[in-house]
């Protein structure tokens, strides 16, 4: 996760955005841009955030 926000709130923005605009899923997103899926959920768990699969974003 070296080309991403470090911040965790500026890293939800960015990843809310990035499945919104250019992605379907959490795994074509993670895949697409070599980010390590559990790490990235840890992270945003940190601040009480959880991946929706149905709605396609962290609430």
């Amino acid at each position: 996760m070296t080309n991403i926000p470090k911040d965790p709130v500026i890293l939800l923005s960015y990843i809310n955005t990035k499945l919104r605009d250019d992605y379907k899923t959490l795994d074509e997103l993670c895949s697409s841009l070599e980010i390590n899926k559990g790490e990235l959920t840890e992270k945003l768990a940190g601040i009480n955030y959880s991946y929706d699969e149905s709605l396609n974003k962290f609430l």
